[in-house]
């Protein structure tokens, strides 16, 4: 597979701060039609990750997204391929990826980019399945 992170994923990505509250997380999903926003620093590092599950709660919207955003987000390098964040998405059982050059973001993949590759049949099987000596009578 040749497909780079960087031709999947959206660019010019929404973010918010930690400052800032979860109800305006939820407008800025709202009004993007998106269901995770990265949470970055005032020098555009990631520091955390909002998801429309984190939403759920019923929390005031003044409630500062500090306050429940997760510190754990998951990144990857803009030029890593497709797989790398398949994998990492995978293991870790999470739907986006914030995607990053020299750790800023740039960027955010989410498991329905992936899918597109599958879509589009822009991959290939490595080693096709043997067909069956089973069956076959000689």
């Amino acid at each position: 597979m040749n497909t780079v992170v960087d031709d999947l994923m959206v660019k010019g990505v929404v973010t918010v701060s930690p400052e800032e509250t979860i109800g305006a997380a939820r407008n800025q999903m709202r009004e993007q039609g998106v269901h995770a926003l990265p949470v970055a620093d005032a020098t555009g590092h990631p520091v955390g990750m909002i998801t429309s599950n984190d939403l759920l709660e019923d929390l005031p919207d003044d409630t500062l997204i500090a306050r429940i955003v997760d510190p754990k987000v998951y990144t990857v390098p803009r030029y890593d391929g497709a797989h790398i964040a398949a994998r990492i998405m995978r293991n870790h059982k999470i739907h986006h990826l914030v995607v990053t050059e020299e750790k800023k973001i740039v960027g955010i993949l989410s498991a329905f980019d992936l899918l597109k590759l599958v879509e589009e049949h822009r991959f290939t099987i490595k080693n096709p399945p043997a067909e069956s000596k089973r069956n076959h009578k000689a």
